[in-house]
């Protein structure tokens, strides 16, 4: 059994919430790529509790409201003031339409999930969140996927402007009244995090594959912003969807495809760094993404208790610091890029 020990408490920004340096991604217990049974996915939240892991990263989308009940069945059994509840907004799920938009879930519930920025759209969505959550408040409120990745260029202008004109008003009224305890967004491009960041108050950004063992864009603009601002960090996909994880393998997914070759090429020498070194690409890929002092979370999904107990274990682990610097030799990582000392603290 891994000790509680083994996972630190970081300070999110400029928030008085401390998070554990190791977080609970939930995207897997809304049936993503495979069904789960209800008593797996509760006991793999409720393991992640036991292993010191406070910060629970869900949303609607999730199983389109599936991970965010589990979510809340795994909750009711631990003191609410124990866990950090993260969800978002940007969707609300329609009961009396189905499903059939290609978002990735196999199972989940049969509701069709809505795209809506505006306040009204926002506070329904939050509503629909607490009551299957089953809590009154939330610590964590993001706007989910307002990049060009989900919506295409054409589009995006018109997303940003609708999640500032209304999902934004929507959330600092809820922070002003203590509904929400910190606000921010969850997207997959560093440059719209530097658009919000630009555009209003934020508390916490959650940013997914864009600061990884084997890129680092955010390196150059936001996370300097971040930390000027007090922004507090939570970073998604630290395995770029795959390959970090099962290394340059046939089949090995970037960015949800087949890896290209310079990827795959990329990846294989990364690879062989650590291999040198003692130490598995998905741990030094864990280590890394936690270097940098903006971060204060990695959110890491898992679909059983097992995998749960693995990410702790990698967490863990020790990584030296002579990894880092023959990667930085091997121009494999950005010689700007913080390293970690040890294990996160």
């Amino acid at each position: 059994m891994v000790s509680q020990s083994a996972l630190p408490r970081r300070l999110l920004g400029r928030t008085a919430i401390q998070v554990s340096a190791l977080g609970f991604g939930t995207a897997p217990l809304g049936d993503l790529y495979r069904k789960l049974d209800d008593a797996t996915a509760v006991a793999a939240v409720g393991r992640a509790f036991e292993l010191g892991i406070n910060l629970l990263d869900t949303s609607p989308l999730y199983g389109h409201g599936l991970s965010e009940h589990r979510c809340g069945t795994a909750i009711r059994r631990v003191p609410r003031q124990d866990i950090v509840v993260c969800t978002k907004v940007g969707r609300w799920m329609d009961p009396f339409h189905g499903r059939g938009d290609g978002s990735g879930f196999v199972g989940g519930q049969p509701h069709q999930a809505v795209i809506d920025y505006s306040y009204d759209g926002t506070m329904r969505s939050v509503e629909q969140s607490l009551l299957r959550l089953g809590t009154d408040r939330l610590d964590l409120l993001l706007i989910h996927d307002v990049d060009v990745w989900t919506h295409g260029a054409d589009a995006i202008e018109d997303r940003f402007r609708e999640a500032m004109a209304g999902a934004y008003v929507a959330l600092d009224r809820l922070r002003g009244e203590g509904v929400v305890a910190g606000i921010g967004i969850g997207v997959n491009e560093a440059e719209m995090c530097v658009r919000f960041a630009q555009a209003g108050s934020f508390d916490t950004m959650l940013l997914a594959g864009r600061y990884s063992l084997l890129e680092q864009p955010a390196l150059e603009h936001f996370l300097p912003l971040a930390q000027q601002q007090g922004i507090g960090v939570m970073l998604g996909g630290v395995f770029n969807s795959g390959i970090l994880a099962t290394g340059a393998v046939s089949g090995a997914k970037y960015n949800y495809q087949d890896a290209p070759p310079e990827i795959l090429a990329k990846v294989a020498r990364i690879e062989g760094v650590c291999s040198a070194h003692g130490v598995a690409l998905s741990t030094a890929a864990l280590h890394f993404a936690l270097g940098h002092p903006a971060v204060a979370s990695v959110v890491l999904g898992a679909q059983n208790p097992q995998e749960v107990e693995r990410n702790v274990a990698a967490l863990s682990s020790k990584v030296p610091s002579a990894l880092w610097t023959d990667l930085k030799a091997e121009h494999l990582i950005d010689t700007d890029a913080p390293v970690p000392s040890s294990v996160p603290g």
